[in-house]
């Protein structure tokens, strides 16, 4: 068995039996689905009291996945925990013993955490999508329709890279508490008011979050309505991988420059 296959495998087996992790994937799920549905029964009650510039700009599929705004917590939360609990419960000096080469134990990590949260990501969009659309009756739409596939997919890329970026930030931070704490009311609560903000939402719309926004989307809004952005989709996914390739490298350099 080669070096980077059982550095991958060791990651693996410390994601699978770790109860912590677990148990925030399935809360991601829970939170993403739930939530959907929620807001899939509210908007198709409510859909009727909306005012024309509302429903010329509304998007069944972004609507169905405002549920992965809060799921995407406990996504965030997963990445964390898989890097900086080896700082807080000492368990990084273990596993830099077993596996020397910091680049290959820190390119293990990140790569066991990314094919986890991609299967599961691919798998809580799907599962959304189809359960928004179904809460919203007559205002939802199929798979079929045009970008909504695209969307889903892109739905599921969001939430992986997200775990990414999450994961390079913990590493950076070597812990747990610091990154939790920055990046919770960063990314979804002060860059949510942000993109509302019009005199700066040319800087807050390139936020991971607010990017999002333009990922999952199959209208693109009219340009004076509040939610619309100067990208498009494919665009964003570009902005967000920059996001999480910066994060990555970041946490690289600490991992390999700093003692353990």
């Amino acid at each position: 068995m080669s070096a980077a296959r059982a550095a991958l495998r060791a990651e693996w087996v410390k994601i699978r039996t770790v109860r912590s992790t677990v148990w925030v994937l399935l809360l991601t799920f829970v939170l993403c689905v739930g939530v959907a549905l929620l807001f899939g029964l509210t908007l198709r009650n409510g859909f009727g009291r909306m005012d024309a510039e509302a429903r010329a700009n509304f998007d069944p599929v972004l609507a169905g996945f405002s549920g992965l705004t809060m799921g995407e917590i406990a996504l965030v939360a997963f990445g964390v925990l898989l890097v900086g609990t080896e700082y807080t419960s000492g368990m990084i000096r273990a596993s830099l013993v077993a596996v020397p080469r910091r680049g290959l134990f820190y390119g293990a990590k990140v790569l066991a955490g990314a094919l986890t949260a991609a299967v599961f990501s691919l798998v809580t969009a799907f599962v959304t999508f189809f359960v928004a659309q179904a809460a919203l009756g007559p205002h939802g739409v199929s798979l079929g329709a045009p970008g909504a596939l695209r969307a889903t997919l892109l739905a599921a890329a969001y939430l992986t890279l997200m775990c990414v970026f999450a994961m390079g930030v913990a590493a950076m931070a070597r812990g747990t508490a610091l990154p939790l704490g920055i990046m919770i009311p960063l990314l979804f609560l002060g860059s949510q008011g942000l993109g509302n903000v019009r005199r700066i939402r040319m800087v807050a719309q390139y936020l991971p979050d607010q990017v999002s926004v333009v990922m999952m989307r199959v209208v693109r809004p009219d340009p004076s309505f509040i939610t619309y952005r100067g990208f498009g989709p494919w665009t964003g996914l570009g902005i967000l991988i920059l996001w999480a390739a910066a994060a990555v490298a970041g946490g690289y350099l600490v991992v390999r420059r700093r003692d353990a």
